[in-house]
């Protein structure tokens, strides 16, 4: 929080993500003037927060206003008509943080020529409850400090992972940005199987959905054990799960499956980015 306080803050889009990070800010203390957002089509929801903190809440800027730190929560393709709103808060001393999919440092570098400072950001949707994954890389003009600012601004609603090589955000993007509607639809298909062994629609979803929140909650309260340890503990040798693992692990099961969808997700990512 410390490195908050003194801070002016700019966010531009407080969609389902931008929102997520508005109500992380709030959650650490951020009130008042220091936080403007612009959204032309603002949720009763963030007018309410917006209301209760004392946020500046505007559909376009009234005027310039430097600060520290702008924050691009915009969908992609909305990138050049949100131009002339971020411009009223950048200076050559910002940091920009972008959560736009597919969009390099080098096309933000060609947009914003009034900022250096540029560090890229890409969460999941777990961010909305406060349990997200976030991969960050900066170009070198970033500062140390600029660094821990991205940092204090994300923590609040996910981990962060700082990346070494701006191409690894492709890679990122193919596994904890997209990796949440994999585990989605492992609950839809396990809940299909159920239906097919005879079980009601309803009680199959239900059985599904909460084997999988309760096996996540086991792997966010046991860090320090593997999945793969957490598999052996469930799996008695000669019993029903060993059956199931038969079948899941073979040479084209599960493992290969997902390796390939993953490294589709990747190379959609890589021709997004142009």
């Amino acid at each position: 929080m410390s490195r908050l306080l003194d801070k002016r803050f700019a966010l531009i889009g407080a969609g389902n993500m931008g929102f997520a990070l508005l109500a992380g800010w709030a959650g650490q203390g951020l009130q008042g003037e220091a936080v403007t957002v612009i959204e032309p089509n603002p949720s009763a929801q963030l007018q309410n927060l917006c209301k209760t903190k004392g946020f500046n809440l505007f559909s376009e800027p009234k005027s310039q206003s430097p600060s520290d730190a702008i924050v691009l929560a915009i969908k992609p393709q909305m990138l050049d008509e949100s131009i002339h709103a971020a411009e009223k808060f950048l200076h050559p001393g910002a940091v920009l943080i972008s959560i736009l999919a597919g969009k390099s440092i080098k096309d933000l570098s060609a947009r914003f020529p009034q900022v250096t400072s540029i560090v890229r950001a890409m969460p999941n949707t777990p961010a909305a409850v406060g349990r997200g994954m976030t991969g960050l890389y900066a170009n070198d003009a970033t500062s140390v400090q600029q660094r821990d600012l991205t940092e204090s601004l994300l923590n609040p609603i996910s981990r962060l992972e700082w990346l070494s090589q701006e191409k690894e955000i492709d890679m990122l993007t193919a596994i904890s940005g997209s990796g949440p509607a994999y585990v989605f639809y492992l609950v839809e298909s396990l809940a299909a199987a159920g239906v097919k062994l005879g079980l009601s629609t309803d009680l199959s979803q239900r059985l599904a959905r909460a084997t999988i929140e309760g096996a996540g909650e086991l792997l966010h309260q046991m860090p320090n054990v593997s999945a793969e340890e957490l598999r052996r503990r469930v799996t008695s040798p000669g019993g029903t799960t060993a059956a199931a693992l038969a079948i899941l692990m073979k040479d084209d099961g599960l493992s290969l499956v997902l390796e390939e969808a993953v490294i589709a997700a990747r190379k959609r990512a890589e021709e997004l980015a142009g």
